[in-house]
């Protein structure tokens, strides 16, 4: 049968994830569901799972769960072996994959200075999508280079407001 699935979580991998817990309950109020926790290929049954989902290279890492404010999780990893590294560039949106998450706050202006000031980037102005409507975005990064986009309103609210024929 097919209907909208809900979103359950977004999965991040970060350099330091004691800092990357903390800095994402300082910015954003998620709430820590299951703090740092390590993982290694021992031969248990847990490491059986993490082995078929990463392969036989994988080593050992670090994982958390944090939860957004409407349920959605953020699975923070930190790899030890192989090392998580930080990407070079970091905004090759035009490759396939996901290549940010949004967040929705009211206050967007706040939240990005915010991001500036605490270790991440605000790479956007904040912009108006519509002159006639109050609907704003902006593109932020966490300080591991995770982009991070910010929305002033609800993904449905705003979308479903767009009135304008497309602009090629």
């Amino acid at each position: 049968m097919v209907y909208p699935r809900n979103m359950n979580h977004v999965g991040i991998t970060v350099t330091d994830i004691d800092a990357a817990v903390k800095w994402y309950q300082d910015l954003f109020g998620c709430t820590v569901i299951m703090a740092p926790i390590a993982a290694a290929d021992d031969g248990g049954y847990f490491a059986e799972i993490i082995e078929d989902i990463f392969g036989p290279g994988f080593g050992e890492m670090k994982l958390a769960h944090l939860a957004t404010g409407d349920g959605v999780g953020i699975e923070l990893f930190q790899f030890a072996n192989p090392k998580s590294e930080r990407r070079e560039d970091n905004f090759e949106y035009w490759k396939t994959g996901i290549f940010h998450i949004c967040l929705t706050d009211p206050e967007i202006e706040t939240l990005a200075k915010r991001i500036d000031e605490s270790g991440g980037k605000q790479r956007s102005k904040v912009w108006k999508l519509w002159p006639d409507k109050p609907y704003k975005v902006c593109y932020c990064e966490d300080p591991w280079g995770n982009i991070i986009e910010l929305s002033s309103h609800s993904y449905e609210q705003t979308w479903s407001n767009y009135d304008r024929p497309h602009q090629p």
